[in-house]
């Protein structure tokens, strides 16, 4: 099977006039099956009869992560609970994780996008496909499993291994496509080089990044260390889905998917819809997702609509982004976790006031972990050793099994931190 990519070169007026009536629809589902959507639109006295154009859509109040935690687990599905056949939760920013649903017509249309981003990737039938993604973006990772099997690609999917065992399946299966985050790619690289391994003895030739934005410096290393075409995708934790946009043989910006998706850029101050080729706050509104409908939804990246045409002949509009947010959220390997998360957990495991603790970003062996400072005070100060060991142990895996992000956490003296 493969995707019918020929709407992506559409006519502007056509794809316009498509976008029109599936946000009408949308919003029209939204209204009557969601009392989160119905109550705003009420109290803003919005007739969803008089939104005629695409631009009317800045008449609608936004979504921000903080209603999708709020409204936890499912009081904004749009459809009932027995249509529902896969769950996804993600880390929000209280102490409620997100929780999104999905239809069949939902994972339907999530298996075309990937087939559709992988096949601008040039992935064939006669590739094989190695995914290797950190454990949080492990839906991801179900996501291009089912995406190029349904281009008839080899798959071998997301399993964790450590760096020596993911290059020996590189090597002895014969990948030709790796799916894999920067951070891991980099990790991959510097591993390589390292130990003078003979990349030619590889198959290996198109490296394609989800989770995080890759500078050109990190693109051009990993071209050149590994021998391979570099391609870039943006996605949701949200509505869990790595190929909301995604890169060309041009590697001239990401295109949306913009018969699934309307992209917006904002001013992250005031709101206000910015024009094409300014740099704001990128909002998306789902146009076909069933149960979870998403609605000028803030996802805090920073980008810009670039204007002109692409050489590739495809109509879908482009982004430029580069990894910037406009809010608290930290990106580690693709994974999006809120800063207040973090020191809710530990507050929570420790009994600690929020404001007790420090944390870093750090790398370990090219890998990206949470080093969370604490000081040492009577709560959790005890005599025996293994006590305070198991302890710190339970805390650092309860808050990998919140956040997906590994942690390690340091006692300090207080005047330290």
């Amino acid at each position: 099977m493969t995707t019918n990519t020929d709407f992506t070169r559409t006519s502007s007026e056509e794809k316009n006039q498509l976008q029109l009536e599936r946000l009408q629809s949308t919003l029209n589902r939204a209204y009557r099956n969601v009392p989160f959507h119905k109550k705003r639109f009420k109290e803003m006295g919005i007739d969803l009869s008089r939104i005629e154009s695409l631009s009317d859509i800045a008449k609608l109040p936004f979504m921000k992560r903080q209603d999708i935690s709020e409204n936890y687990p499912y009081n904004l599905f749009a459809v009932p609970l027995r249509d529902i056949i896969r769950i996804h939760t993600a880390p929000g920013t209280t102490r409620n994780p997100t929780v999104s649903g999905y239809t069949p017509q939902d994972l339907s249309n999530w298996q075309a996008m990937l087939a559709r981003a992988l096949e601008a990737c040039n992935v064939t039938a006669h590739d094989i496909l190695q995914i290797t993604l950190n454990p949080g973006l492990a839906n991801w990772g179900r996501d291009y499993k089912h995406g190029a099997e349904s281009l008839e690609a080899s798959v071998i999917p997301h399993t964790p291994m450590s760096i020596e065992k993911r290059l020996m399946v590189l090597r002895d299966y014969k990948t030709s496509v790796l799916v894999s985050t920067p951070s891991a790619a980099l990790q991959l690289a510097d591993y390589v080089r390292k130990n003078e391994i003979n990349t030619n003895t590889f198959e290996l030739k198109t490296l394609i990044l989800a989770g995080e934005a890759i500078d050109e410096n990190d693109r051009q290393l990993l071209e050149k260390e590994l021998h391979v075409r570099v391609w870039t995708h943006y996605g949701l934790s949200e509505v869990p889905g790595p190929a909301i946009a995604f890169e060309c043989d041009a590697h001239e910006g990401l295109h949306i998917n913009e018969d699934h998706f309307l992209p917006e850029i904002i001013d992250p101050a005031t709101g206000r819809v910015l024009p094409n080729g300014q740099t704001g706050e990128l909002v998306l509104t789902t146009l076909t997702t069933r149960a979870f409908p998403l609605i000028r939804f803030r996802t805090g990246d920073q980008a810009r609509i670039i204007e002109n045409s692409c050489p590739c002949g495809r109509t879908f509009g482009r982004i430029d982004w580069r990894g910037d947010r406009t809010d608290d959220l930290i990106n580690i390997d693709g994974v999006k976790v809120h800063r207040k998360q973090i020191q809710f957990s530990i507050q929570t495991l420790l009994n600690l006031p929020s404001d007790a603790s420090k944390f870093y970003i750090k790398k370990r062996d090219g890998k990206k972990y949470i080093e969370v400072w604490i000081p040492v005070n009577d709560a959790i100060f005890s005599d025996e050793i293994k006590d305070l060991e198991a302890l710190i142990l339970r805390a650092e895996n309860n808050l990998l099994e919140n956040i997906g992000i590994p942690v390690a956490i340091r006692l300090k003296e207080k005047n330290t931190i």
